[in-house]
């Protein structure tokens, strides 16, 4: 998909949400354990429920490795289903690989290749041998890790060098010799809040895939305020908030109840993007 389709599909759809897959077999409606694959039932649900409202979908993969091979099973099954019934849906896969050239290319086959992912979401502080390997693949993306949401975050990320340029910021101007934004975007937590002004000085134009709103108590209202570009340049993702919005037999319709909300809020923050 390249950057003008997904354009085109926010506009059209009126959302840049991305609903998040963290699908847990411990934390599913337990009336669904008692089918044969209950995560991708779970799955299917919340696809169907949801797909109206937003443009993307991030399955988690540890959430499927931590199943084993039937995970990676149910995995695949996923992904087909929203290839095969929602072909507009942006697929991130959420594996935050980086690792060794020869290594990368194994990863970047097998999320390329032998899966159908539209990007993968990967760590740069290997470097640049570690991340081109993902990028040899036409239409494909790779979303940077930048700034993130979590805690620890500020270990590393933060940090300044003698010139007073922090660790997140060399990323991101560094990572733009590695390609443009028709190929890459960066991951920027929610919670992070008027630090998306000192990366829009820096990334303009580029896609952010934002975590953090919902559960982790990010604001939608300042990341739209202070991220947004001319061509929105955003995906928010949003998984406990939805998915688990209720455990009962009414799950998909809560979660697709949780979806509207978003959605609702999105479209005022669109008005003025043509």
């Amino acid at each position: 998909m390249t950057k003008q389709q997904l354009f085109e599909n926010i506009k059209r759809k009126q959302s840049f949400l991305c609903v998040g897959l963290d699908s847990d077999i411990k934390k599913i409606p337990q009336h669904l354990l008692k089918e044969d694959d209950p995560v991708f039932v779970f799955n299917k649900a919340i696809i169907d429920a949801t797909a109206d409202y937003c443009v993307a979908y991030k399955p988690n993969l540890a959430f499927y490795e931590s199943l084993g091979a039937k995970g990676l099973i149910t995995l695949e099954k996923t992904v087909s289903y929203i290839r095969e019934n929602y072909p507009d849906q942006f697929i991130i896969a959420d594996a935050k690989r980086g690792d060794i050239g020869n290594t990368s290319e194994m990863y970047a086959r097998a999320l390329f290749d032998h899966s159908d992912f539209d990007s993968v979401t990967v760590a740069p502080y290997m470097g640049e041998d570690s991340v081109k390997p993902f990028l040899v693949y036409p239409g494909k993306w790779v979303i940077l890790l930048a700034l993130t949401s979590n805690k620890g975050s500020h270990d590393f990320q933060l940090t300044e060098d003698n010139n007073g340029e922090r660790l997140f910021e060399k990323v991101l101007r560094k990572s733009q010799e590695w390609a443009s934004d028709e190929q890459m975007m960066y991951v920027v937590g929610a919670t992070q809040g008027k630090m998306f002004l000192d990366i829009r000085k820096i990334v303009p134009d580029h896609f952010l895939l934002v975590p953090g709103v919902g559960a982790q108590g990010g604001s939608l209202r300042e990341v739209a305020e202070y991220g947004m570009n001319s061509q929105c340049g955003l995906l928010i993702n949003s998984s406990r908030q939805i998915i688990y919005a209720d455990s009962t037999e009414r799950f998909a319709e809560a979660a697709r109840e949780e979806a509207k909300k978003v959605w609702e809020e999105m479209k005022e923050y669109l008005n003025d993007i043509r």
